[in-house]
């Protein structure tokens, strides 16, 4: 251990620093031993210096860490890191990205207030509302995504929060952001945009007027399908609020897998843009399949909200949905006979995934709710990964050729 420390000279100056390098450098603040790569801090507690040390810091008189529930070094870097890449003052990590929602609305809300969610979302979005949040008194209501007449209509006087998935799951529909945040402010509420499809790469949801970001960092973030967590970030004022409910509550990010994420953000861009391209192509070519009905990517110049992906986004992002000719049976065997592709509702993984989203992660939503989210019986998404293209369409061709 080197017995000069000077922090100046280790760490990175990243005044002005673009998005690559903030994606590879920012948040770390490196110990006196001087490691180039991010520390991993596996500890539970810490120790202090002395008794007085300890209740400094306990009464928040003297800054320094005091259990890894509230703080933890590497937590911190993987937040800084995001917050810097979002452009947002803080952000705030969770165990999972459900985790992050939770801790939003429960930091955000109180009984009496309403809500409103997109009907566009995630089913266990859906699920969280319906079954637990609603036990606590608060009111939601789903406006589709896209009328922002209907967003304006659903407002109340107690209208809180709005959330949305801007691209969707699975339907790669879009909101106009700055739109629906003029709509939001004007009505006293706050927006939360769910960026997991695009990632900072692709949309910046803040700089488009939206007051929180979120995100499942198991996806894209880690980019290898290895572990779990979530983020939230936003103004420092907010994000105290979920600070406050993680400390007490408990679903903090672990150590270790705050440190994969720092390892997955070093190669974002380059896993996204490659993800985008390969997407496209996919994309295109379903379009020219007889046993497709219809596909959904808003890189196509036949999806609904094509210029409005282009205004918005700096690309269309990996998810590629698609109907087949025919009902789930027909949509179950296109996926059973694909020998490559993984059969996994997972996404943002270098390994293509294939699944069946009416009955997997939209499985648990009534048939009524399904429909009016557009998850029909035959479709089929396919989140497209980093093997060759050409692979990936051959293994679908396979699965088209048993209809």
């Amino acid at each position: 251990m080197t017995t000069e420390w000077d922090a100046g000279r280790l760490d990175s100056d990243l005044e002005g620093a673009g998005f690559d390098t903030l994606a590879v450098r920012a948040g770390q603040r490196r110990t006196p031993e001087g490691e180039h790569g991010e520390a991993l801090f596996m500890t539970s507690s810490y120790v202090f210096r002395s008794a007085a040390d300890a209740a400094a810091r306990f009464a928040g008189e003297q800054p320094g860490n005091v259990y890894s529930r509230y703080t933890n070094p590497t937590v911190r870097t993987f937040e800084e890191r995001i917050a810097a890449l979002e452009g947002a003052e803080q952000a705030v990590a969770a165990a999972s990205g459900m985790g992050a929602i939770l801790a939003m609305v429960m930091s955000l809300c109180s009984a009496g207030d309403h809500v409103l969610v997109s009907r566009s979302v995630f089913g266990s979005t859906i699920s969280l509302f319906d079954k637990y949040f609603k036990r606590f008194g608060i009111e939601v209501d789903y406006p589709p995504l896209a009328d922002l007449d209907a967003w304006a209509a659903a407002c109340k006087s107690n209208t809180k929060l709005f959330i949305v998935e801007s691209p969707s799951n699975p339907l790669a529909e879009l909101v106009d952001i700055a739109a629906l945040a003029e709509i939001a402010h004007g009505k006293g509420a706050l927006l939360a945009v769910d960026n997991c499809f695009c990632t900072p790469v692709l949309q910046k949801p803040l700089a488009l007027g939206a007051d929180i970001v979120i995100h499942s960092a198991t996806k894209y973030i880690d980019g290898q399908g290895r572990c779990l967590g979530g983020v939230v970030a936003g103004s420092a004022k907010l994000m105290q609020e979920v600070v406050g409910f993680l400390r007490t509550a408990g679903p903090t990010l672990s150590p270790f897998n705050a440190w994969l994420f720092l390892k997955g953000l070093e190669t974002l861009k380059v896993r996204m843009l490659a993800h985008c391209a390969s997407a496209q192509a996919l994309a295109e070519w379903l379009e020219q399949q007889p046993q497709v009905a219809r596909v959904y990517y808003a890189g196509l110049p036949s999806h609904p909200q094509h210029e409005l992906a282009k205004c918005q986004q700096g690309g269309f992002g990996a998810v590629v949905s698609f109907e087949v000719k025919g009902d789930r049976a027909a949509a179950w065997r296109v996926i059973d006979n694909t020998r490559m592709i993984s059969i996994t509702t997972n996404l943002g993984d270098t390994k293509t995934t294939i699944a069946h989203p009416a009955t997997t992660s939209h499985g648990r939503l009534t048939p009524e709710a399904r429909a009016a989210a557009g998850i029909s019986d035959s479709l089929i998404r396919v989140a497209v990964g980093l093997e060759d293209i050409e692979d990936i369409k051959a293994d679908l061709a396979r699965g088209l050729a048993a209809l």
